[in-house]
C-alpha cells in the first residue's frame, strides 16, 4: 500500500477511535476536529498539526504518540530491508555498525529486526539492539521506551535481562532520573549480586560488567543528588555512599580492563575516579580548593585532542572520561565558590576554576558529539554566570553564541525535556550572533 494512502487510513482509524473514546455524535465530533471527519486526511496523507493537536487532545494521548501512530516508523522507507536476510546476520550487522558510530544505519537495522522478530527473545534483542542506536544518537526517551519494550517481554533470559535493566538504568541517569536510576542499580545489586565479594572471578564478562555498570550507576546516582540534600548529616551520608559505590566500580572496571584489554574499561575506572573526589569534598573528606586544584592539573597533563597519534593521545573512552572529570571540577568549584561568607578574592578564584572547567568540558564533549556532556556544560554555565550577576546581569550580555552554539542549544533541549526551561532562559539573555538573531529581535 503506498504511504500516503497508509497514513490517512490510519488518521481515519484515529478519528473512529477519537468518536468511540468521547462518544461523541457526528456534529460533535466535526467541531472537536474542525473539520469534516471525511477530509480531514488529506490526499498527501500529511495531516496538519491542529489536526493532530485535536486528536491527541480528544484521545487524551500526547501529541507526539498521536503523530508516531499516525506515521509509524517501523514502517517507513529505510535503506536497510530484511528480504532474505536472516535476523541473526542483521544482528550481527548491528553490532557491527554500533562498534563503527554508524547509529543511523543502525536504527535501521533494529527496525528492520523488530518487523522479522519470530518470539520474544528475539523481539527483546531487537529492542536493545534500537536502545543502542538510540543511545548513540543521543534520543534517550526513545532510550528508555526502546528497553521498557524489550523488558515487557516473557522468557528472554537472564543475560538480555540484565543488559535491558542496566540500560534502563543508565538511561534514567543520563535523564536526570536519579531516584528512578539509584533504584533501579539498588534492585540489580541486590538480586544479582548480593553477597558477592569484589574478587568474585566465576561470573561471566556479561555479568561483571553489569555489576560494575551498576556500582557506577548507583554511586554517580548519589553524587548528582547531593545538591538536593538537607543539611551536613544527609550530605555527608550520600556522599559516603557514593564513594563506597565509585570505589567499587573503579576496581571492578579496573579488572576488566587488565583482563580484557578494553579503553571502554579504563575510561569508565577514571570517570569513577574522578567522581570520588567530588564526592570526598561534599563528605568533608578533602578540602575543595585542594579537589579543584588537583583535577586542572590533571586537565593539563592528561588531555590532548590533536588528530595524531602515539601513546600520550588519549583514546576516546579516556577523552570521555576527561571530560566528566571536568565537570565534576566544574561542580566543586561552583558549591565552593557560592558561600557568601568568603573573601571576594577567593570567590574570583573559584569562578575562574569553574570557567576553565566548564570550557574544556564543552571542548571535548564538541570533539566527541558527546550530547550529555554538552547538557552539563550548558546548564553549568548558566549556574555560573547566574551566581556572578543574577538573572539579568551583563555576564548574560556577554555570552555570545553563534549558528553553531545555538544549533548544539537547541539539540540538548531537545534531548533532555529537564534542561528545555534553562535552554530557554539562555536563549532570552545571552547575544544571538547571525542568521539566528533576528528570530529572537
Amino acid at each position: 500500500m503506498p504511504t500516503g494512502e497508509l497514513r490517512r487510513n490510519r488518521i481515519d482509524r484515529m478519528i473512529a477511535l477519537a468518536q468511540a473514546y468521547r462518544g461523541w455524535t457526528s456534529g460533535e465530533l466535526c467541531e472537536a476536529l474542525g473539520r469534516e471527519p471525511r477530509r480531514a486526511a488529506p490526499g498527501s496523507g500529511n495531516p496538519k498539526l491542529d489536526l493532530i493537536a485535536r486528536l491527541a487532545d480528544a484521545l487524551d494521548w500526547e501529541v507526539g504518540e498521536v503523530a508516531e501512530s499516525v506515521w509509524d516508523p517501523s514502517q517507513r522507507d529505510t535503506n536497510c530491508g530484511s528480504d532474505g536476510v536472516s535476523f541473526d546476520a542483521l544482528d550481527d550487522r548491528a553490532q557491527q555498525e554500533h562498534r563503527r558510530g554508524r547509529f543511523r544505519e543502525m536504527e535501521a537495522t533494529g527496525l528492520a529486526m523488530r518487523r522479522i522478530a519470530r518470539d520474544a527473545r528475539e523481539r527483546a534483542i531487537a529492542a536493545n539492539r534500537l536502545a543502542g542506536a538510540y543511545d548513540g544518537l543521543g534520543r534517550y526517551p526513545k532510550v528508555l521506551d526502546c528497553v521498557r519494550e524489550g523488558l515487557a517481554e516473557r522468557g528472554i533470559g537472564g543475560d538480555l535481562r540484565l543488559m535491558l535493566t542496566v540500560n534502563l538504568a543508565n538511561a534514567n541517569y543520563t535523564l536526570w532520573n536519579l531516584q528512578e536510576s539509584q533504584s533501579i542499580s539498588t534492585a540489580l545489586l541486590e538480586q544479582r549480586f548480593a553477597g558477592a565479594s569484589l574478587a568474585t572471578t566465576d561470573q561471566s564478562r556479561l555479568q561483571r560488567v553489569g555489576r560494575a555498570f551498576c556500582h557506577a550507576i548507583r554511586g554517580h546516582s548519589e553524587r548528582r543528588m547531593l545538591p538536593q540534600c538537607e543539611g551536613d548529616g544527609e550530605t555527608r551520608a550520600r556522599a559516603q555512599r557514593a564513594i563506597t559505590d565509585l570505589t567499587a566500580a573503579e576496581r571492578l572496571y579496573e579488572e576488566l580492563a587488565a583482563d580484557f584489554g578494553d579503553h571502554q574499561y579504563m575510561g569508565l575506572s577514571n570517570t569513577a575516579r574522578g567522581g570520588i573526589l567530588e564526592a570526598r569534598v561534599a563528605a568533608g573528606e578533602l578540602d575543595c580548593d585542594e579537589a579543584v586544584q588537583t583535577i586542572i592539573e590533571h586537565l593539563d597533563e592528561a588531555v590532548r585532542m590533536d588528530d595524531g597519534c602515539g601513546p600520550d593521545v588519549p583514546s576516546v573512552h579516556t577523552l570521555e572520561s576527561w571530560g566528566w572529570w571536568s565537570i565534576f571540577g566544574a561542580n566543586i568549584a561552583l558549591r565552593g565558590g557560592s558561600t557568601e561568607a568568603r573573601p571576594h578574592s577567593e570567590r574570583s578564584d573559584y569562578e575562574r576554576a569553574l570557567a576553565i572547567c566548564t570550557n574544556k568540558a564543552a571542548e571535548i564533549a564538541d570533539h566527541l558529539d558527546s550530547w550529555p556532556m554538552r547538557e552539563r556544560a550548558f546548564t553549568l554555565e548558566w549556574f555560573r554566570r547566574q551566581d556572578v550577576a543574577g538573572d539579568e546581569g551583563p555576564s548574560f550580555r556577554d555570552w555570545m553564541l553563534d549558528t553553531e552554539d545555538v544549533r548544539v542549544l537547541v539539540g540538548t533541549m531537545g534531548r533532555f525535556p529537564l534542561f528545555r526551561a534553562t535552554g530557554w532562559r539562555i536563549l532570552d539573555r545571552a547575544t544571538l550572533v547571525g542568521p539566528c538573531s533576528a528570530a529572537f529581535a
